[in-house]
């Protein structure tokens, strides 16, 4: 049993099953037990591999994205760049690498970085040390300060809490997680108010679940407030829906490979897939322009990481290498295709391309 079930099961004892929202922001940001403070998550040590990691194409291509939105803004003379869960800051700095092609662009740029484990803080200032930046940190979003704004949100909403609610009887109820002996279990909780449940889903089979995620929405629409409030641009990068599919989405990686995620909690990384038109209904009800979501295999070819892999070809990178982080960045085998692009923007801007 890990130290987090400890505490999980005695929160259970105490106050009755456990909301599945409750238990995911234990297992990912418990200050002490939760997984991103205490584990190596991302890279060949951890348990999964994002899109930056994979090759520097991604987060030159976005770097270019973000700066040619910077140009259609006017090219203020201070902007704010904020990145949503960071990681390991190997994002940031290809950003930062093509910022600094840009005129003006890298003495405009004041970085933020919203992330709440101090261990990937410490390794996000290590490296960007190294490049020569000073970020600053953030445990949500709206403590930025106001102005023009760049931001980037790559695997952040995957990996927020979500509530589930299941059909039993002709009812939905909260999924909870429970006690049975010498295991964690999935168990029923308390009805569902229909206020809270998703339009046309009153009804439906008896063991249907559907997921929302609230915070997700919340966060984009603090977004969402803040583009319409001052020129800026988003770009979220995840996998999911473009529409709603309800289902259960929640899955657990430990050592690279799929998990039980009610075993070893605070060991295992739990993710859901995200509802992009749920964050582009808060992201617009708040005041932004939304465009897409687009594949992200559709959003890297159309801006060209085909070039860029054969540029970096010709300056001696290795060919199959680069072959295989195009497949897997733009495949359908790979991140092609599951993996979607939203953009958010001030209203009156430009739709970027290539939406």
């Amino acid at each position: 049993m890990t130290p987090l079930e400890t505490l999980i099961r005695a929160e259970i004892a105490a106050t009755g099953p456990m909301p599945l929202e409750r238990y995911m922001a234990l297992c990912l940001g418990h200050p002490e037990h939760g997984y991103y403070m205490a584990r190596p998550a991302i890279g060949a040590a951890g348990d999964f591999t994002t899109a930056p990691e994979t090759s520097q194409m991604f987060g030159e291509i976005l770097g270019a994205s973000l700066a040619h939105a910077w140009q259609q803004m006017g090219s203020p003379d201070s902007i704010r760049l904020i990145e949503l869960g960071p990681g390991r800051a190997t994002l940031m700095r290809d950003i930062l690498r093509v910022f600094r092609l840009v005129p003006g662009l890298a003495a405009a740029t004041d970085i933020h970085l919203v992330e709440t484990s101090p261990r990937l803080r410490k390794a996000q200032a290590y490296r960007l040390k190294e490049d020569g930046h000073e970020p600053a940190w953030h445990d949500r979003i709206d403590t930025v300060p106001d102005g023009p704004t760049l931001i980037v949100a790559n695997e952040f909403f995957d990996a927020l809490p979500i509530r589930q609610a299941v059909m039993r009887g002709g009812q939905w109820r909260t999924v909870c997680i429970g006690i049975d002996v010498d295991a964690l279990v999935f168990v029923d909780g308390d009805p569902v108010p229909e206020t809270a449940l998703p339009a046309g889903l009153i009804e439906a089979d008896d063991g249907a679940i559907i997921e929302t995620a609230p915070l997700a929405r919340e966060i984009a629409a603090t977004i969402g407030a803040r583009l319409a409030n001052a020129a800026g641009f988003a770009l979220a990068i995840d996998y999911g829906y473009r529409e709603p599919a309800h289902g259960d989405s929640l899955q657990a990686l430990r050592g690279k490979r799929f998990a039980d995620p009610l075993v070893r909690p605070g060991e295992a990384d739990l993710t859901a897939h995200v509802d992009f038109q749920a964050i582009a209904e808060a992201a617009r009800a708040a005041g932004a322009a939304v465009h897409g979501p687009i594949t992200q295999g559709s959003y890297l070819t159309a801006l060209g990481i085909g070039l860029r892999a054969e540029r970096l070809r010709a300056a001696g990178a290795n060919a199959e290498d680069l072959t295989l982080a195009l497949e897997r960045l733009t495949g359908a085998g790979g991140m092609g295709t599951l993996f979607k692009v939203l953009a958010l923007t001030t209203p009156g801007l430009p739709a970027p391309p290539p939406f």
